[in-house]
């Protein structure tokens, strides 16, 4: 494969000898420079986040898109280029037809930005971000090495990972939809402060012995559960229970609830103490919330987002309802009172919540961020 070809063939063992070979020609620096392509939501930011911080034999630099929220999460230490991008939705039509051209665009950008800043090799989570990312880097003959934390891969995942060098997965369930992907479980990196039980709570002020429902819709909130639990939490709070509760920002209704016991806001900095925390979390199905926690051995109700890209969080919950780690409830068949009377019972019953905090500690693979960064020195040289 040539350095100015754009003919794209799934990765072989001569292919990886290619690119270390090519990498050697082309004279790239040392530590390697590493392009990170990771965008739009804390499921994909935070797991390569926690990745990125193992890297300190590379010289990372992170690919996104203007105007999410990587321009806020991405640590400064990380240059940030973007490209336009947007998502692969809907049937096809006209806007397929501009999708299409914004691909080619963009991995054209991305070819341009690989070559003059001689990079080794590209690391995604997948995504939007991840389609250019892989195509510009297979096409220059560089690896690429994807990271998939759902237990349903996204639809980028499934028609590129064949072209991929390796496939990191945060699922087992997830290897019986990519038969073609060089695929290994390494499951999903997670912000390092998770990893420590002893997390400050900074100014959250939570009495010792409470029991303390903690809930939060994901990185960007949710509507529809906030309502759910304002409309139950009153029960809770006559009960002694402290509810702590991350609103996200776009939430009308965020102020309509007030007691001492209950405390939101939109963003809480100290999530990962919260649910070290927590007796019980109620909370969305993102990947990257489940393996959190899984980290901090908590008991969950999960409520799957019922519009996520083919229904995927419901393939999550259903792993750890299968593990007896947590509690499943589709949206759809959630009224304030079932909540209410589900909360109350599960927080009676100290022998349940104790079975499945240890089956949530089961799911976890604490070292999963050093395995990631294992895989990537092993495809994409540190030097």
């Amino acid at each position: 494969m040539s350095k100015s070809g754009w003919q794209l063939h799934p990765t072989s063992r001569r292919d990886l000898q290619g690119n270390r070979a090519l990498a050697q020609s082309a004279q790239i620096p040392s530590p390697a420079k590493l392009l990170i392509a990771a965008s739009g939501t804390g499921g994909h930011l935070f797991p390569a986040i926690a990745t990125a911080e193992q890297l300190t034999d590379y010289t990372v630099e992170w690919l996104g898109v203007p105007d999410r929220l990587e321009t806020q999460l991405v640590p400064d230490q990380y240059p940030l280029h973007t490209v336009r991008m947007g998502g692969f939705q809907g049937r096809m039509g006209l806007g397929s037809l501009r999708l299409l051209m914004q691909v080619i665009q963009a991995t054209m950008q991305v070819r341009t930005l690989l070559q003059q800043g001689h990079f080794a090799g590209v690391f995604t989570t997948g995504g939007y971000i991840a389609a250019p990312a892989i195509l510009a880097a297979r096409s220059l003959g560089l690896p690429a090495v994807l990271h998939e934390s759902n237990a349903l891969p996204g639809k980028v995942t499934r028609w590129l990972s064949p072209w991929c060098s390796a496939v990191g997965l945060g699922f087992e369930a997830a290897t019986a939809h990519l038969p073609k992907a060089k695929s290994t479980v390494v499951g999903t990196p997670v912000r390092s402060q998770f990893l420590n039980n002893t997390a400050d709570l900074g100014d959250v002020d939570l009495p010792a012995d409470a029991p303390v429902i903690v809930v939060v819709g994901g990185s960007q909130g949710a509507v529809a559960v906030n309502r759910l639990v304002r409309s139950a939490a009153p029960a809770w709070l006559n009960a002694g229970i402290w509810v702590v509760h991350q609103t996200g920002t776009s939430d009308p209704d965020a102020d309509s609830l007030s007691h001492p016991h209950y405390i939101h806001r939109p963003f809480f900095d100290q999530m990962a103490a919260l649910f070290h925390r927590a007796t019980l979390v109620i909370s969305r199905a993102g990947a990257g919330t489940l393996t959190e926690l899984a980290y901090t051995q908590t008991p969950s109700i999960l409520i799957p987002y019922p519009f996520a890209a083919e229904d995927h969080q419901s393939y999550n919950a259903a792993a750890f309802a299968a593990a007896n780690a947590a509690l499943v409830t589709q949206q759809a068949d959630l009224t304030p009172e079932r909540l209410r009377d589900r909360v109350l019972k599960l927080l009676a019953d100290d022998v349940r919540l104790s079975q499945m905090a240890a089956a949530a500690a089961g799911l976890a693979i604490p070292d999963s961020a050093a395995q990631v960064a294992a895989l990537l020195r092993k495809i994409i040289l540190p030097t």
